[in-house]
């Protein structure tokens, strides 16, 4: 029979602890919620010997056991409460060898908290660089727990701590009797009677529920006002009681650095990581750098995904042309072509953009850099109303809206965290690509400056630094009206640089661009085949009349002149404008022709509030219904670079581009991140507040870009 364990990962943020579960776990996972919030839940299976599983769960990484974000509350109740549904029989602790004095804090912490615990050290090689060499088994002894190295990244020392895992589990090891320090003479008195109405592993364990006894969701109301009591009668002191704590362990931390670990004389040659930050942190070419970082990255989407892309847009205009001809003419077939094939290939062809753009994210991610970005932006945060823990969500939000938001949890000042969340959407996310790169190839010429320098890619680069520079415009008007006065700190470890890794990249690249298909694309096909019977039937007092003044002249006529293609095209286009669609969309048209739409372009605007990209595909469904047979072969830019308005001007104008672009920039348009905001902020007058000021902000810079350019 095969037992399992569950197992949590716990350790300081950038310590390694992520990389050691996806070796763990590999393709085992899933995310949820943990019960009660909304903070993310990451789970997984991990084969540890044979007969033995572990349920894996990878907590929010902390720097010691006293919380202060969202985050950091859900490591601290699952460590703290006995009875908790993910309550632990084992801890796995990810320490950071590098940096060993400072998370041997939380290590002393856990250990005393009396559960089986092992200690994982990471960055063993980045260490030794350093000139720092620890004695694994004096560290072993001084702790009275396991101590192993690994290097998840590379897979090593990873037999060797399942090993471990495996015997700790038999019973070989067990928690150390004695205490890290003795936390009784804190507050023995107290640490009594707390342990006299819970249940506590450990004296430390008591003295937390003594520290954090109102925030502590798993006591009843009974307990609290016992606890509360005895804090009272004891006269417990908890800020004084955690800085003798944090003392103490220091002084012992010390003592067991001098006679396990041999560090190097602090006089030695810089690190390489610090040399790098010497430029890219400096006053002034940090921020030249970042651009010129940002530039690349927008000029690479367009240089490498030219080529697959127009492979794609071929091969749909080849099928769908092949199809016309094979297939009998008949519903079916045009909801094949005309529906579902017009749509998959309309957000088809910008998967290739969606990969290159989320693997240069992580390249940026992997080698250290994205953490900079948030030093080099501290000070402009700060101007209105952020810090630059805030800046990693934005900066999320360049990939999407929801995990942005989510993100967001990190930040303990509430005020900076409802601004954050107020103008994260404002941000340039991977769903608006495909409207960009559609815009700008119809309406940018495909110029270079210098040989180098495109046209388009500085477009590109242009839009999302407008929604960077929009956002930090809007946090500073809501900073003067959302009323909470809080102060707030920005401490962030810098991640030494490392070389990406590939594997990595390119897992991620497939699993971004698998998302965007099957989750974008079903709903883009589900709304490109109620768009194709819409756009196809209409009201029959309306439809008929059409019916009875084409088709005699259509029988009249050789099918292949001339004549018939132009009467082709008349019908086509009458049908259109007559059908359900052309009903909705002529409807709609005067709110939004000073703006430079059309009926067309309004449609899409609707259906693309369930998700951005359904824009593209939207528009393919229209102009494939819209446009006779012989058209099949085209592709949608071809299609939109062709069409005409009723007076026989082009559509897609500068103006015209650049107003939808701007548009799409600010607007909300999009269900899922209302609906996040929503669970986030746990009330509906935020999310229809933000949709509110983002569709108004939308249409007017809408309207004064198309009146600029026209």
């Amino acid at each position: 029979m095969q037992d399992s364990l569950n197992i949590a990962l716990v350790g300081n943020p950038n310590s390694g602890k992520s990389s050691l579960f996806n070796a763990l776990t590999g393709l085992n996972q899933k995310v949820s919620n943990f019960p009660g919030v909304t903070v993310d839940k990451k789970t997984g299976v991990a084969n540890i010997a044979s007969g033995l599983t572990a349920n894996v769960i990878d907590l929010p990484g902390t720097y010691s056991l006293y919380p202060k974000s969202a985050d950091e509350y859900v490591t601290y109740d699952v460590l703290i409460n006995v009875n908790a549904s993910e309550a632990p029989d084992m801890v796995i602790i990810v320490a950071d060898a590098s940096n060993l004095k400072r998370n041997l804090l939380f290590c002393s912490q856990i250990i005393d908290l009396k559960m089986p615990v092992i200690i994982a050290l990471t960055m063993m090689d980045i260490a030794r660089k350093k000139g720092v060499e620890i004695d694994l088994d004096g560290l072993e002894r001084e702790l009275g727990v396991p101590v192993v190295a690994i290097n998840p990244r590379k897979n090593k020392g990873l037999s060797e701590l399942k090993k471990i895992i495996d015997q700790t589990a038999k019973g070989n090891y067990a928690a150390p009797a004695r205490d890290f320090i003795n936390n009784s003479a804190l507050a023995k008195e107290t640490i009594e009677e707390v342990k006299k109405y819970t249940l506590c592993r450990s004296d430390y364990a008591a003295l937390h529920v003594a520290v954090n006894s109102d925030e502590l969701n798993f006591l009843n109301a009974g307990q609290k006002e016992a606890i509360k009591k005895a804090v009272q009668q004891h006269q417990f002191n908890k800020t004084k009681v955690q800085a003798e704590e944090i003392m103490q362990r220091y002084a012992r931390i010390k003592h067991i650095m001098k006679s396990t670990v041999v560090e190097a004389d602090p006089l030695q040659k810089q690190l390489r990581s610090e040399k790098i930050d010497d430029l890219l942190l400096h006053r002034f070419w940090g921020y030249v750098i970042l651009l010129v970082v940002m530039f690349l990255l927008f000029q690479s989407i367009f240089w490498l995904a030219s080529y697959p892309q127009d492979w794609i847009e071929s091969l749909f205009g080849n099928l769908g042309g092949w199809l016309s001809s094979t297939l009998p003419e008949n519903k079916l077939s045009d909801v094949l072509i005309n529906g579902i094939l017009a749509g998959i290939g309309g957000f088809a062809v910008f998967v290739p953009q969606i990969a290159i753009l989320f693997g240069l994210i992580t390249i940026l991610e992997d080698t250290g850099y994205m953490a900079r970005i948030s030093f080099l932006t501290d000070r402009l945060m700060r101007q209105v109303g952020l810090n630059g823990k805030s800046v990693m969500p934005l900066i999320s939000g360049v990939a999407c809206a929801v995990p942005a938001i989510m993100a967001t949890r990190t930040i303990e000042n509430k005020k900076e965290r409802l601004i954050t969340i107020l103008v994260t959407p404002l941000m340039s996310c991977s769903a608006r690509l495909p409207i960009y790169t559609m815009m700008i190839a119809l309406v940018i010429p495909d110029k270079r400056f210098l040989g180098i320098l495109s046209l388009q890619g500085l477009a590109m680069m242009g839009l999302y630094l407008l929604g960077f520079f929009m956002a930090i415009f809007i946090a500073a008007l809501m900073k003067l009206f959302v009323r909470i006065k809080e102060k707030s700190y920005f401490i962030m470890e810098l991640p030494v640089y490392r070389a990406p890794r590939w594997k990595n990249v390119g897992i991620t690249m497939l699993e971004k661009s698998k998302i965007f298909v099957t989750d974008a694309g079903k709903i883009i096909v589900v709304i490109s085949v109620i768009l194709w019977f819409l756009a196809s039937y209409g009201p029959s007092k309306r439809m008929d009349p059409i019916h009875q003044k084409y088709e005699p002249q259509l029988a009249a006529v050789p099918a292949d002149s001339p004549a018939a293609d132009s009467l082709n095209h008349m019908y086509s286009s009458e049908k259109l404008a007559n059908s359900y669609a052309g009903i909705l969309g002529h409807a709609i048209e005067p709110a939004i022709a000073p703006l430079g739409f059309d009926w067309k372009m309004g449609i899409s605007l609707i259906t693309s509030f369930a998700a951005r990209e359904v824009f593209v595909g939207t528009m393919a469904t229209l102009y494939s219904v819209g446009e006779n047979e012989e058209d099949n072969n085209a592709t949608l830019r071809e299609k939109m670079a062709s069409a005409k308005r009723p007076d026989g001007t082009p559509v897609y104008t500068l103006a015209t581009g650049l107003a939808l672009m701007i548009f799409y920039a600010f607007a909300m348009q999009c269900m899922s991140t209302l609906a996040i905001v929503k669970r986030e902020t746990k009330s509906w007058k935020i999310p229809l507040f933000q949709l509110v000021y983002m569709t108004t902000l939308a249409y007017v810079c809408s309207f004064i870009v198309y009146q600029i350019f026209k």
